[in-house]
């Protein structure tokens, strides 16, 4: 199993329910008709502003991030190919092209994630 995280941050002046209603009902099915859907899709939207976020993060402000996007694949091979459908001849401008819609691509980091579970 390969896991990767994506921290993604919303486009300047997009309201965060915008900015959800964008990535939900726009960029995850468009992903979905051009790619293979990965064994796991997973989106993690951060809530602000309502005491809900851990406290120490609230007063440092170290919440740099809107979403943390969950992709799971079978193996390196599996997320390989996902690349590759994903950067064929007009379809990697079709993702930009919407990602610039909504997300400010600059911030956007991703990271290949080793998990380590503990069941309790």
């Amino acid at each position: 199993m390969l896991k990767v995280f994506g921290f993604l941050v919303r486009k300047p002046g997009l309201e965060r329910q915008a900015f959800i209603d964008h990535y939900e009902n726009e960029h995850i099915p468009l992903i979905c008709r051009l790619a293979t859907i990965p064994t796991v899709y997973k989106r993690n939207y951060v809530v602000r502003g309502d005491g809900s976020n851990l406290p120490f993060n609230e007063e440092r402000g170290d919440v740099d991030f809107d979403v943390v996007t969950e992709l799971v694949f079978a193996d390196r091979a599996a997320f390989q190919a996902w690349q590759g459908e994903l950067s064929r001849p007009g379809v990697g401008e079709q993702v930009v092209a919407d990602e610039e819609r909504f997300l400010d691509r600059s911030r956007t980091r991703a990271y290949v994630i080793e998990e380590y579970v503990t069941a309790g």
